[in-house]
């Protein structure tokens, strides 16, 4: 054997023995993990009522992502409402065990209310470890057909009643950002516990208008759809393909105001955002995130996925992480304007 086999060689074999060690540190950094989960039971906190996109998305990781954490914890779902969520993520950051079992869908609209210093929030959300998320959101603003408002300047001639749920939530925020920016006059109401108690107010004519994702419009009103029970009159977020409807983004008169829409809706970046807390162990929130990361390529979730009419384009915990913490980086001047319509 020459010298240069021999060099090859031994080159080989370090390489073989390197690729072992690391495969036998994965092994013992798992183990611990597997032995955690194996018989316990993870929460998944929904922060809104039962029926919505959120209830329903948050619903459909449960069912899927236990198989992918290591040991096969069983995944609870579990709604836990009031304040449009604020009362979820609170008890998420402050009382919730710190080991890993408790995992909440919140609102994508609260790292930029903590941004503002809006009231209520008692969480950092720079703290949290954030999982993962579907797909990134298109917001809407649709009317009801009796109406007859079809367009933003349809908006500005008449008052219109917008149902929400709280000072603070996307369903309040958007509409109040309109009213702002765009000289619409949206009358909000808040009080309702979830998209499906807006919708069924909308159906008694309790009120006219509400926000809402456009995959959940799809999702769970393909029939309001197709029969033209709504119409959308704008959109904001990642542009949709198959919705014609003006962005909010492009109406912003100045950079100041599109900074501020940037702001508002920060949270189409994060979709339906999956964190858990401060606190966990490194290792357990890596275990959470390739759970994450393979329920979004998982077959059978895939298929239930594309079943209820949702796009699978995840947005996974370390990118998101990045979003909260720009956000919470917002210029201060920016986030006092946007203060009075966040809180």
């Amino acid at each position: 054997m020459t010298r240069e086999h021999r060099s090859m060689l031994g080159c080989c074999c370090g390489l073989l023995l390197l690729l072992v060690l690391l495969l036998a540190n994965a092994q013992a950094q798992a183990e611990p993990v597997a032995d955690f989960y194996r018989g316990k039971t993870v929460n998944v906190l929904i922060g809104v009522g039962v029926g919505g996109e959120y209830d329903i998305q948050a619903r459909m990781v449960a069912r899927h992502i236990g198989k992918h954490i290591p040991g096969n914890p069983t995944v609870v779902p579990q709604n836990m409402t009031g304040a449009g969520g604020l009362k979820m993520i609170n008890y998420l950051y402050a009382v919730a065990p710190r080991d890993g079992t408790a995992i909440g869908m919140i609102a994508n609209a609260f790292p930029a209310l903590q941004a503002v210093g809006a009231a209520g929030v008692q969480f950092d959300a720079g703290k949290m470890q954030w999982l993962g998320s579907i797909a990134p959101a298109v917001e809407t603003l649709a009317v009801w057909h009796a109406a007859g408002v079809k367009t933003i300047e349809d908006a500005r001639q008449r008052e219109v009643v917008v149902g929400a749920s709280a000072r603070g939530a996307i369903t309040f925020t958007y509409p109040a950002l309109m009213n702002d920016l765009l000289g619409t006059k949206f009358k909000i109401v808040t009080g309702y516990t979830g998209g499906n108690q807006i919708n069924l107010a909308m159906e008694r004519g309790e009120v006219e208008a509400r926000n809402n994702t456009w995959s959940s419009w799809k999702a769970t009103k393909p029939d309001w759809l197709r029969d033209h029970k709504i119409a959308i009159i704008v959109q904001a977020g990642p542009r949709a393909p198959d919705l014609d409807a003006p962005s909010i983004e492009s109406l912003g008169r100045n950079a100041d105001d599109r900074q501020l829409i940037e702001l508002v809706m920060s949270g189409t970046q994060l979709g339906r955002p999956m964190t858990t807390n401060a606190g966990v162990p490194p290792e357990r929130v890596a275990a959470l995130r390739a759970a994450f990361a393979a329920t979004m390529t998982d077959p059978e979730f895939l298929a239930e996925a594309k079943a209820l009419n949702f796009e699978v384009n995840p947005v996974l915990g370390e990118p998101m992480q990045r979003i909260v913490e720009k956000v919470l980086a917002t210029p201060k001047a920016v986030a006092a304007r946007a203060k009075g319509l966040m809180e």
